[in-house]
């Protein structure tokens, strides 16, 4: 089954991630389980980017659900341009999307994915509304 990321999306961020040997499986390419770090790290440094340090016994964001789509391989040596872009924005949700291409291949898409982002009391451990600066950010 394949998941396909909507048109209705936002671009917000976007870095470049070096790919490394020891991203590679025994099949020469990267692994699957690479790519999902690939967008972890490009939510992660859109957070930071952002001003969204979450606190440990605070509020922040989880992740409920993360999918990928693998359109064409990833290998060694090279960069990945990581784009990270938001969708619908909930009560206390955030689709998020990403797109990952070769910077030596701009424009063809080797993976899409996404994820839903859950505003979260950690210490409650239950979902709380986005708050106003964050959904005005994102709607901007």
């Amino acid at each position: 089954m394949r998941f396909d990321i909507p048109d209705d999306k936002k671009l917000v961020y976007e870095m470049v991630i070096p790919i490394r040997w020891g991203d590679m499986d025994a099949m020469g390419h990267v692994n699957n389980a690479v790519y999902f770090r690939y967008m972890e790290t490009l939510r992660i440094d859109w957070f930071r980017h952002i001003g969204l340090r979450p606190e440990e016994l605070g509020v922040g964001p989880i992740i409920i659900n993360a999918f990928c789509s693998f359109m064409r391989q990833l290998e060694y040596p090279g960069d990945v341009l990581a784009r990270n872009y938001v969708g619908a924005l909930g009560r206390s949700t955030i689709d998020t999307y990403a797109t990952l291409e070769r910077v030596d291949q701009p424009g063809v898409i080797n993976a899409a994915g996404g994820a839903t982002v859950v505003w979260s009391d950690f210490k409650a451990q239950k979902s709380v509304p986005l708050p106003d600066e964050i959904r005005a950010m994102l709607s901007a």
